[in-house]
């Protein structure tokens, strides 16, 4: 082994910044997982270090309507268990300030003393975080402050109250950035509230009970005693276990899908290292043959090879853990928006062991597939003009790292998936982009030897058959740099999909803008007030709370006791937003049964579900359910099933009743209008929040603009990882453009010594170069434009118009990148003359 070891250095030593080039292709790829294993090490410390503060108490009870009797004594039960309770009312209203007159639907959060009990909310100034409960004072959520360019003493309207604001709210316990950019909150004195007016009977109120309980006791133990019982009264929890377990458990899924991106990226690389190796043992078989003449034998030979790769793989390995390291210290400004806690940013050891012995088996494994070819080399090949190594396709050891490799990426995809399905899906999708890209790309490369331009000038001509040259390494740069760019092109396809999918909702005569919230006693004077600033009312409709009690006589408690029942447990309890309507709307479809609109007196009502509601609480036409409407019950049968345009802006339902059964049951309702500009929508949001202060307003411009900033930071975060497979595409291309230089040298020196000049060469060279990364975008881009076809046609469901202006763009940023790189990597071969080339390199 100590002779192989030596050999291995002694004839590398000419070739040592050519093998780390090799190796080079996997560093970016290690970096990526390195940074994510260490982001996913010191997030999951971070959450069970700071479960307590996402919660802010060691118990939270939740439920959505005011508690009474037996379910306020559990209540009170728990609170003599404790040594601090705090109650919280929150609900979605319209904000009015006073300063500017602007508007907005926030979340309202009216808040009793203590809470919460770890943790605090973080306010400027910072004392105003408790002390706002003392007065009549408010706290703001930041991103309101900014938008309504309010400060500090300022006022708010909230309801038929004004507040001054104590202070701008920075972090609230369990909040991030994304929470408080879809719902910014406004704290108030849970003492004010009833003076507001908005905590009236039918109001959408939510309410939660903190509990900071006295020393030993246990909250999970506490709720486990009482589970019935919150389950009866439907109420929920929240431990600081339970908030521990669930946090952890969503951003384990966000790192493992971190983890897949980098590992696509890794792959890239390794393809990069196969097709690299490939061409240095070509160059080496000659060396391999004489080592085979002076008695080497063909397993001395193979693991003289393998150790150069071994060594070069751990070099990189290291090189792209200490990247990686610094990486990391990016990701958690990066992610501090989507995570409700602290990140920091300590080096993690065990996620550099992971990334480095990942990567150095990785990069020994894609090698053994060039280098298992070294065992068929024979000395003869000494004499023979022909150097080229036996088909891998013929040998069956090439065949077993083939699969090796298959096994490779099934284990690892398992680890991080859940489920053996989802791991063969991911692997599955991976090999069916990969062999995509491959495809293409040897399609269009015998598209262009088959139908060759031999009327174009020389050069084009010439920058154009480099494409198919022996040795060349067109296919693995398509499919590396070609799979960053669909990624890339994915996200800005998506994102203006999802932008398109709103926006739509608002063409023509649609409504945008829909007030809720509507007591059946305002309803008459809202709709005037609409009228009377000169907008229409588009629709008006009723709203019925409901409870689904039974289904075919089956209660929840039935489906409890028996597990052998076929019934959605989930359903059953469960609210519902119910309607009751003579006439369907445009937006629904009959699908299944008959819909009748009136049910005649005595007889029982004939519903409409929803199709995939039905399908989902496993009920037929025909079957019977039991609502309990407000404390009354009300049997019904399920008459027809309907097809709902969820896309458009206006109340759809999951289920309907006729008209005659629940007319009269406690109700809000809801009305939908159109405003023709911002400065109209602003005006009639002043008009109500003054009048009708607890009347809530949901304007599609506010909508499209919050969905933007949302989408802005998503896809910032999914540039950042797909940029990982780009920044691998191009440091394949420099090696790859570096490996084949070494080929390219004799062809240039041939070309200088012929009369070809430098201008001649480079322009050859850029035409290549510009003609593989069109190739490489082009293909890139299609993969992209079909998977985004399919989104819009199947799960959208909206019209496919990609933004051309972008995609070509992009495909042009590409093609410059490419054309760049390769220019900047192979002027050395045109800075020195012939000869000396000649003699330094051949």
């Amino acid at each position: 082994m100590d002779w192989i070891i030596r050999m291995a250095w002694r004839d590398s030593r000419r070739s040592r910044s050519r093998l780390l080039l090799f190796i080079s292709s996997i560093i970016i790829g290690i970096a990526a997982l390195v940074a994510i294993y260490s982001f996913g090490h010191n997030l999951q410390r971070d959450i069970d270090n700071q479960a307590a503060t996402l919660v802010g108490a060691d118990l939270v009870l939740h439920s959505n309507r005011e508690l009474t009797g037996e379910a306020r004594q559990l209540i009170d039960s728990i609170r003599g268990l404790s040594q601090g309770f705090s109650e919280e009312q929150s609900f979605a209203s319209m904000v009015l300030f006073t300063s500017n007159g602007g508007t907005r639907l926030v979340q309202v959060r009216a808040l009793s003393e203590g809470f919460p009990y770890y943790g605090q909310l973080e306010t400027i100034p910072e004392t105003a975080g408790t002390s706002f409960r003392n007065f009549r004072q408010a706290l703001v959520d930041k991103t309101l402050m900014l938008q309504f360019d309010t400060k500090v003493g300022d006022s708010v309207k909230i309801g038929a109250l004004t507040f001054e604001i104590a202070g701008q709210l920075e972090q609230a316990p369990g909040q991030s950035g994304i929470s408080a950019t879809v719902a910014p909150a406004v704290f108030i004195p849970l003492k004010y509230l009833p003076a507001t007016g908005l905590n009236q009977k039918g109001s959408r109120i939510n309410y939660d009970y903190y509990f900071h309980l006295k020393n030993g006791m246990d909250a999970d133990a506490i709720v486990a005693n009482r589970d019935s019982l919150l389950e009866t009264h439907r109420m929920g929890y929240d431990t600081i276990a339970s908030r521990k377990e669930e946090t952890g458990r969503s951003f384990s899924d966000l790192n493992k899908f971190l983890s897949l991106v980098g590992f696509v990226a890794l792959l890239l690389g390794c393809i990069g290292v196969a097709g690299a190796i490939h061409i240095y043992i070509k160059e080496k078989l000659n060396s391999i043959a004489i080592l085979r003449c002076l008695g080497a034998s063909a397993r001395q030979a193979f693991l003289i090879y393998l150790v150069q790769v071994l060594g070069v793989g751990i070099i990189g390995s290291l090189i792209g853990a200490l990247l990686g390291t610094l990486i990391q210290q990016l990701l958690p400004s990066i992610f501090k928006d989507f995570v409700p806690v602290d990140i920091s940013n300590d080096v993690s050891w065990g996620a550099i062991a992971q990334g480095v012995g990942l990567g150095v088996w990785i990069s020994v494994l894609f090698a053994l597939l060039p280098l298992i070819g070294i065992r068929n080399i024979a000395p003869l090949n000494t004499l023979r003009l022909s150097l080229d190594a036996p088909s891998p396709l013929k040998d069956r050891w090439s065949w077993f790292v083939y699969g090796l490799i298959a096994l490779f990426i099934v284990v690892y995809a398992y680890l991080q998936l859940d489920g053996m399905a989802q791991t063969l899906l991911f692997t599955g999708g991976v090999a069916l982009a990969f062999t995509m890209l491959y495809m293409v790309a040897r399609l269009l490369i015998w598209l262009v030897k088959r139908f060759f331009p031999a009327s174009w000038g020389y050069l084009w001509r010439q920058g154009l058959s480099n494409l198919f040259r022996p040795n060349n390494q067109t296919a693995i740069l398509v499919v590396a740099i070609g799979l960053g760019t669909a990624f890339i092109a994915m996200l800005i396809l998506v994102q203006g999909m999802l932008i398109s999918r709103v926006a739509l909702s608002a063409s023509e005569n649609q409504p945008n803008m829909v007030l809720f919230d509507i007591q059946s006693s305002q309803k008459a004077e809202v709709a005037q007030l609409v009228s009377a600033q000169g907008l229409p009312v588009l629709d008006e409709v009723p709203i019925v709370t409901v409870q689904l009690e039974a289904i075919n006589g089956i209660t929840a408690d039935d489906a409890r006791k028996d597990s052998t029942i076929q019934v959605s447990r989930r359903a059953l309890g469960g609210e519902l937003r119910a309607t009751y309507r003579a006439v369907l709307s445009d937006s629904e479809k009959i699908t299944a049964g008959e819909w009748a609109g009136t049910a005649a007196p005595g007889d029982t009502a004939r519903v409409s579900l929803e199709e995939d509601y039905a399908r989902r609480i496993r009920v037929n036409i025909g079957d019977k359910l039991l609502f309990n409407v407000q404390g009354v019950r009300i049997p019904a049968i399920v008459g027809s099933f309907r097809e709902v345009d969820w896309n458009r802006v206006q109340t759809n339902f999951r289920l309907i009743f006729p008209v005659g059964v629940i007319d009269n049951a406690p109700q809000f309702h809801v009305l939908m209008t159109r405003v023709p500009n911002e400065v109209e929508s602003a005006r009639m949001q002043q008009a109500m929040v003054r009048q009708f202060p607890n009347v809530s307003i949901i304007d599609l411009g506010l909508i499209l603009s919050v969905l933007d900033e949302i989408l802005e930071k998503i896809g910032f975060v999914i540039r950042f990882m797909g940029g990982f497979s780009i920044l691998t595409g191009f440091v394949v291309l420099i090696a790859s453009v570096m490996i084949s230089k070494y080929q390219r040298i004799k062809e240039s020196v041939l070309l200088r010594t012929m009369g070809a000049s430098k201008r001649q060469i480079l322009i050859i060279t850029g035409l290549e170069y510009f003609f593989l990364g069109m190739i490489a975008s082009l293909t890139g881009v299609f993969l992209a434009l079909g998977a985004s076809w399919a989104l819009a046609v199947f799960s959208f469901e909206v019209p496919f118009a990609p933004d051309i202006i972008t995609i070509l763009l992009l495909m042009l940023t590409v093609t410059v990148l490419t054309v760049f790189v390769g220019l900047v990597n192979s002027r050395a071969i045109t800075l020195r003359p012939p000869l000396e080339i000649l003699r330094k390199e051949v």
